[in-house]
């Protein structure tokens, strides 16, 4: 169950599901952990040996002057009497050269395995491979911050435009009475029972109305398109969908609110700083260990022959193996520098930890704030519109009385829709700030902590 659902507006969950599909900042984030998750692949094939099969041809000429002297100095002894690879090679020689000086054109076929693996004594390879996966983690909980903060801009935008639209129906209402008491002022200044500045003042405050309802318009439509970019979609495309079946979405009567201190760290802006700190971390300790020596062990097994019918032949075979020590003596600084900069940025990471944590609380306090004294204005508008609607009655029945004339009906009418405006426009922020509140909490924690 996502939160947005406590509104129980079909139309406001329609939308929140297609952001994880169609939002291009999401996507975007998705994109980013797919590389974070091949940086981790990388970092981890370090931990293994390196495997790789080689295979080669070579037709060459060899010195002559070199040629002579290692017959020469192998002597005939190697050349009648040994048999291996050594001996073939000598007596190939002889045969093919005779007692000519021109040294023969040589064939040479080799194929092998080679094996290289660092022993990671000092924790390069280890700080390298625990750096990937906390910068991989930090990755995986942008996407999740994205996503939320996504969700909750969906849901401010569309509570808003809701909020918005109720607002431009009372106005549209109010045009209309409003339009009655300037003809009513207009008549009776013609008929000179009043002066003018009671038609003037009427005809003023009808065209402030419709000046509003112009500037409301603008508004509505840029939060429309703005919608629409939230989902990747052109400007417009969406005006259809959400100008048909205008509800005004319904604020839970009750919200959770005795949170335990624990749900600050459910935000992923929270756990993403501290993925982050664990990277520095961890990229510092890399830049200590390569201030130490690192040791290889390099080994292959293949075949070397001068015919290719012979590769693979167990006399032809050939191997090696052994350590390879590389110690850095000097560097310039770089190495210093490095580990300065890696210092510098743990320290970074420490503080925005720190900045994170706090502000996640300083969110949550003022969304607190927001909601509770949102509600209390919300219940004295509610008030305030039930002592005109107890005005407007007795307006009303003093006109069928006699009592009163019809303009003071209109102006209590009037008064009474004012007050309906500026509860229209309360409700949206109650919601809004309740979606605020949602997003401060890092979206959906009622339903972890019942899930827990």
């Amino acid at each position: 169950m996502q939160w947005w659902k406590t509104f129980n507006d079909p139309e406001l969950t329609s939308l929140e599901e297609r952001v994880a599909t169609k939002n291009l900042s999401f996507l975007l984030a998705l994109a980013n952990l797919s590389e974070s998750r091949a940086q981790l692949m990388l970092a981890g094939a370090e931990r293994f040996p390196a495997l790789s099969a080689t295979g080669s041809y070579r037709r060459a000429q060899r010195s002559e002057k070199l040629m002579q002297e290692t017959l020469h100095r192998i002597g005939g002894g190697i050349v009648h009497g040994t048999h291996g690879q050594m001996g073939e090679l000598a007596s190939g020689f002889i045969e093919e050269a005779g007692n000519t000086a021109t040294v023969p054109l040589l064939n040479q076929w080799s194929s092998s395995v080679d094996a290289t693996y660092e022993i990671d004594l000092w924790g390069r390879v280890a700080h390298q491979y625990q750096a990937a996966k906390a910068g991989l983690q930090a990755t995986e909980e942008e996407r999740h911050a994205v996503l939320i903060a996504e969700e909750a801009d969906m849901a401010r935008g569309y509570l808003t435009l809701r909020g918005d639209q109720r607002r431009l129906l009372i106005m549209k209402e109010g045009v209309k009475v409003i339009q009655k008491i300037s003809d009513i002022a207009e008549g009776r200044y013609k008929g000179g029972l009043v002066s003018a500045v009671d038609y003037e003042a009427a005809q003023a405050r009808l065209n402030d109305t419709q000046a509003q309802i112009a500037e409301m318009n603008i508004k509505i439509a840029q939060e429309e398109n703005a919608l629409a970019l939230l989902l990747g979609e052109m400007p417009g495309s969406l005006n259809e969908e959400l100008e048909k079946n205008v509800i005004t979405p319904v604020v839970p009567p009750v919200v959770p609110v005795g949170l335990p201190s624990e749900l600050a760290h459910r935000r992923p802006d929270i756990r993403e700083a501290e993925a982050k700190l664990r990277f520095a971390v961890e990229e510092t300790g890399e830049a200590v260990a390569d201030f130490y020596p690192r040791v290889t062990i390099n080994a292959d097994f293949g075949f070397q022959t001068l015919s290719f019918r012979d590769l693979g032949f167990w006399n032809a075979k050939a191997w090696n193996v052994g350590p390879s020590i590389s110690l850095p003596i000097f560097q310039g600084g770089r190495l210093s520098g490095q580990l300065a900069l890696k210092k510098g940025a743990q320290k970074a990471a420490a503080i925005s930890y720190k900045q994170t944590v706090l502000q996640a609380w300083h969110d949550v306090d003022n969304a607190l704030t927001a909601y509770h004294e949102e509600q209390t204005r919300m219940q004295k508008l509610r008030d305030e519109i039930a002592n005109d609607n107890h005005a407007l009655k007795l307006a009303e029945s003093q006109y069928r009385s006699g009592l009163t004339n019809y303009l003071t009906v209109l102006s209590t009418e009037d008064q009474l829709l004012t007050a309906e405006l500026a509860l229209a426009e309360n409700e949206a922020t109650v919601a809004t700030s309740l979606a605020r509140l949602y997003n401060a909490l890092g979206g959906g924690w009622e339903n972890e902590a019942q899930a827990e």
